[in-house]
């Protein structure tokens, strides 16, 4: 295995100068530069990260923490915390809580006993029970998706009032007026988020006296029977807003087992988009998040706290939506 020292030799340059190429520290000529760029190549050297953590009290490792590694939008988004920890010569270690407030506590736990040197979490609550394990504690955490109380971090999350909004107008300017909303959990704040934007359009629309409204969990079965709850109403809603994928997948589930279709019968919008993989063709109306850049945002604020050696306020950084009309909501109702 090739060494620095035989590295120094191939280029015809000091050791010192390899340190400072290997570690980008410190300056160096571009052509000096160059020739042990490519003493490395025909080495094939690969650097003693041990040796480097030792030197640096870092373990070249982040973290991410999530609630559902099952949701393609968790997937798309840990692929893009992935590629930027790897493109920054960081490993990554994700970890899946289910969304259980104890199963995110024993990771974060062994987390920091394992001495990461960031995590990103999605948290499972919005008032985290585990804020107490970064007190005194200089392990930086990005917070992903989501918004915690008690925990001192930055934050990247897609905008859930705005987008819950946008598919609120639609629906309301397509004529509905009996509309059911499939949400999540109490005490997410992605869940309630969405609620909030949900029922400021409907409210706009004078239509939110009528607004059927039903609380479970982000996962198909919760779906399913959300949607079977609210077929049962008198009378029964021309529309559904689902609060994320899943909760869509199982909806639309039910009303095929309904004999309903989509939109003929029952219009549906939902909050983040499907992969073509599960679908046989892309047809639900959605408010789609940027989960790929979230991942890499996440990333960029963790490696940018970890290299600052002066404490810096807390960032927020909000990313956009992409609304996507497609053949799930139809046209306008022609009667109430």
């Amino acid at each position: 295995m090739a060494t620095i020292i035989d590295l120094a030799t191939k280029a015809g340059v000091a050791p010192i100068t390899v340190s400072r190429v290997i570690n980008n520290s410190g300056y160096v000529r571009e052509d000096v530069r160059k020739r042990v760029q490519q003493a490395i190549e025909e080495l094939d050297y690969v650097p003693n990260a041990l040796a480097r953590g030792l030197r640096s009290k870092r373990t070249f490792t982040l973290s991410l923490v999530l609630t559902d590694i099952t949701n393609p939008f968790f997937t798309t988004m840990a692929r893009g915390v992935e590629d930027a920890a790897s493109a920054n010569g960081y490993m990554l270690l994700v970890c899946n809580t289910d969304e259980r407030e104890d199963k995110e506590r024993m990771y974060l736990r062994l987390l920091l006993q394992k001495r990461a040197d960031g995590i990103l979490l999605v948290p499972s609550r919005k008032r985290s029970g585990n804020a107490d394990l970064f007190r005194n504690r200089h392990t930086p955490v990005v917070i992903l998706d989501r918004r915690v109380e008690g925990i001192s971090a930055d934050v990247v999350r897609g905008d859930s009032v705005q987008g819950a909004y946008q598919l609120g107008v639609l629906l309301a300017g397509l004529g509905h007026k009996r509309v059911a909303m499939l949400t999540g959990p109490s005490g997410v704040s992605s869940s309630e988020d969405r609620e909030i934007g949900f029922r400021k359009a409907m409210k706009e629309a004078g239509i939110e006296s009528t607004l059927l409204v039903y609380n479970g969990n982000f996962v198909q079965e919760s779906g399913m029977e959300m949607t079977n709850k609210a077929l049962q109403a008198s009378p029964s809603p021309t529309a559904i807003f689902a609060a994320n994928n899943f909760i869509a997948i199982g909806a639309l589930k039910a009303l095929q087992a309904k004999g309903l279709r989509v939109p003929e019968d029952i219009a549906m919008v939902a909050f983040d988009d499907l992969p073509e993989s599960m679908v046989t063709f892309p047809f639900l109306t959605v408010a789609a998040q940027p989960a790929y850049d979230i991942g890499v945002q996440g990333v960029r604020l963790l490696l940018e706290r970890l290299e600052s050696e002066e404490p810096t306020s807390f960032r927020e950084v909000i990313l956009p939506n992409e609304l996507i009309v497609r053949k799930s909501s139809g046209g306008a109702v022609k009667y109430q």
